[in-house]
Formats: C-alpha cells, structure tokens, sequence
C-alpha cells in the first residue's frame, strides 16, 4: 500500500525534571512507516531511540510526556486512529493486538513471580479485541508460537522466568509479542546481553518471523551490523533528532551526515583491511544545555559558523518512493565521503 502504516509529524517528547523543570528528550521527529518495511533507529546511548520508541506505542514512563505533534495510525480494518487522541480503554485494545513492542533487557522484562503461561494468559485475555480465550486455546496459541521460536512449550509454559536463559527469555518475549499478530513490533535493542551464537540465532528468526507473519518492524539498536542485516531503512538519532534517514544501502554505503559516517569508521570490518578504528571526539550534548545550531557542531570537522548559528533541517538528497528517501540535516554533506581520512586530523 502507499500510505504509510504510521505517520509521525513533529514529534517532540520531554521528560520533567522538576516541579516547573522538563528537558527534550525527542525533538521534532518526522517520520512514515510503511507496511512489512523494517526500519532501524541507531545512535549512541542517550541519543533518545528508546524514548522515541516508546512514544510510538504511547509507553512512556510517568514523567515523559508527548508535547506536541501527532501520531496517525490505520488500524487492521483500514481506517486512521490519532494514537494521542485515544483514552485509556482504547489503548488497551490498540497495545498488542495492534502494535507490540519487545522492551530492552529479556533478563527483567517477565514478572518474576509468575510463570510464563501466565504471561501469555493475560495478554491474550486483556488484550485480545473481544475474542474470549480459554485456557485450552491460551496454551495452544502459546504452544504454536514458541515453537515457532525453537522452544519447547512443555518445558517453558510451566517455568519461572529465572529458570530460563537469556536466549530463551528473550525468544519467549518475542513469541509472546506476536502472540495477537500485530501489524507494528518494535524491538527495543533485542540482542542486549546475549552471546554472539545467541544473537545470530534471534536474527535468523526475526528474519523467519517476519516472512511467515508480515509484520512492519522498528528496532532500536546501537549495533550497525545488526541494522544493515535487518533493516530496509535506518534513521540516525543524535541528541533527540533524526539527523539522517535513507535506506540500508544509503546510509551503510554512503552516509551524508558526519555523525552517522563517524559511527560506521568506529566499526571493525568484517572482511578486507583491518584500518584503524576513528573515534568521534567529545561527548553528545546534555539535554539541558544544547549547544545552538547543528547540536553536533562542537564535535564535527566541517562545522562553519552557519553551522554553529542555525538550527539545520532534514535536506532533501534522494528521492524515492515508500519513505526510502536519503536527507540529512548537513549543510556540507557533500564533504563527508572524506570523514574517514579528515577526522584523523580533528
């Protein structure tokens, strides 16, 4: 279809620090996702992918709150919703059967006390959109799922989470995600903590999951071999703002934003020549004093006083359909192809 199956405008969300006191912790996110496209948010720790994760499926904890923008959704029987116009009730209704999210860290995410067909019971039951579900189809809709994930539903349906390793929890968590077939799953960093085999093994069944159930996936990563595997598009976040979008290919093969070029330089390679790994120098900006302009013109090599003056928007590089357009907020992204070879002599 070509109407996005998410459309975000202006998103900005902040936090409150104080009685009178927030700080920005997203900042104008324009952004449309398009039905069975993965798109992968990367960007340093802190840069605010998680908040703008959980903003997407209105999670955020008590003091986050969405102060401007909106957030259109179609819904599975096609007509649009405003997800910040809807109430408690129908967010319910929308969280798991619409759109689900896989939270950061498989170790803490369960309920400890409960077991996990427990779990799968009260997602099932309290979310399912009118559907009554007994225990027989509850353990039967469950068996079906983490098998699809490689588990054995008689040994983890009776377990405690404890009693599960890292790599089993988290499959479970994506089992247990999927369980009302949403059209929207967002994974927030879902290969934290686990060994490399565990990982490959997570990859290879999201690439599974997604061909057998279709759905439209967001991934909240700092890992840029985990994006370029996963991802038909990726959007660069630096100090709450999306500073580049394009696809895979554009952004893995010819980044046009400094920042988004200095991250790919600190990667090893796999293959070829093994170059000297280039730091980016100093620190992202604290939320509460950004510096004016370009927020990474204290760390960029091509920043000129334009740059350290004007807030610089998105531009424009490549058109192309179905939201695979290349921008970036740059004003000199024409000089990056030399990043590699100038940040030395930063």
């Amino acid at each position: 279809m070509t109407d996005p199956i998410l459309r975000v405008r202006d998103l900005s969300i902040a936090y409150r620090t104080g009685r009178k006191e927030s700080v920005t912790a997203v900042s104008g996110v324009d952004l449309d996702l398009y039905e069975g496209q993965s798109l992968a948010l990367v960007g340093e720790s802190g840069c605010g992918k998680t908040t703008l994760g959980l903003g997407l499926l209105r999670l955020l904890p008590g003091l986050g709150e969405i102060t401007s923008g909106s957030l259109a959704y179609r819904l599975k029987d096609g007509s649009t919703a405003d997800l910040l116009q809807m109430r408690k009730e129908q967010l319910r209704r929308f969280r798991w059967n619409e759109a689900a999210m896989v939270f950061q860290g498989a170790m803490n995410a369960f309920n400890p006390v409960i077991k996990i067909w427990e779990h799968f019971a009260d997602t099932l039951r309290d979310h399912a959109d009118g559907k009554k579900w007994t225990k027989a189809a509850v353990e039967a809709r469950a068996g079906e799922l983490l098998e699809t994930v490689r588990l054995d539903p008689d040994r983890v349906l009776q377990s405690y989470p404890h009693e599960l390793s890292g790599g089993m929890k988290q499959r479970a968590l994506i089992a247990l995600a999927i369980a009302l077939d949403p059209q929207v799953l967002v994974l927030d960093e879902p290969t934290t903590a686990l060994d490399l085999l565990t990982q490959r093994s997570i990859v290879q069944q999201l690439h599974e999951l997604r061909k057998r159930f279709g759905f439209t996936m967001v991934f909240i990563t700092h890992d840029l071999g985990l994006a370029a595997e996963l991802a038909d598009r990726v959007a660069t976040m630096y100090a709450g703002r999306i500073i580049e979008t394009g696809s895979a290919r554009d952004i893995f093969h010819g980044p046009k934003h400094p920042y988004t070029a200095g991250l790919i330089n600190a990667v090893m390679p796999v293959k070829g020549d093994r170059p000297a790994l280039e730091s980016i120098p100093g620190y992202p900006p604290s939320l509460k004093a950004m510096p004016d302009g370009c927020a990474f013109n204290p760390r960029c090599a091509f920043a000129t006083d334009e740059c350290r003056r004007d807030r610089i928007e998105l531009d424009l590089l490549t058109e192309r359909p179905l939201g695979m357009t290349h921008a970036a907020a740059c004003l000199h992204h024409d000089q990056v192809r030399f990043a590699r070879k100038e940040a030395a002599n930063v």
